[in-house]
């Protein structure tokens, strides 16, 4: 637990709810105006849900969801494992996703799980941790920059509702303490 009361812990099939309402919540506050609207307001936090819950059902331990957690309450989530690029999979880590509750930015939430994903990482033996983000995602830019990411020069469309929406992807070399 970190001095804003944050712990950070693997996610169980009772979270998923929870992380399910973040996410979708974090979707359409995240790229409201980057993604078509129509999309977002078609996001159904049950099934996304059920689909986290089937998931972890089947988890094989190579990627690994967190929650962040602050007076009992979920209010964050990441998620990291190997890099995919395509169907292969290479040495390095990549950050899957992180979402923070709508209304909680700013309170060191997401800070608080991209530390533990670097920390886990790197103890993982990764020396390197990927990301992918939109393009003009500009606040998640500032956030993975901060944290000492930086664009390496990759970009792929992403196809929502027929609408491609650039990505770029972020690294961060990571060195053992």
């Amino acid at each position: 637990m970190d001095d804003d009361g944050i712990r950070i812990r693997p996610m169980t099939p009772a979270d998923c709810d929870r992380v399910a309402e973040i996410r979708i919540g974090g979707w359409q506050s995240a790229y409201k105006g980057l993604l078509p609207q129509s999309y977002l307001d078609g996001l159904d936090v049950a099934q996304d849900a059920e689909r986290r819950r089937a998931y972890l059902s089947q988890a094989d331990g190579g990627v690994l969801d967190l929650v962040a957690e602050q007076d009992g309450q979920v209010v964050g989530w990441a998620c990291h494992g190997p890099y995919r690029d395509g169907e292969v999979r290479t040495g390095d880590a990549e950050l899957y996703a992180i979402y923070v509750a709508p209304g909680r930015y700013g309170d060191g939430i997401g800070q608080a799980l991209l530390q533990e994903s670097l920390r886990r990482c790197t103890t993982a033996g990764h020396t390197r941790l990927l990301l992918w983000v939109l393009k003009d995602n500009t606040r998640a830019r500032r956030f993975y920059e901060r944290a000492g990411f930086r664009p390496d020069g990759a970009e792929e469309p992403f196809e929502v509702d027929g609408v491609e929406v650039p990505e770029v992807r972020y690294a961060r070399e990571l060195t053992p303490a």
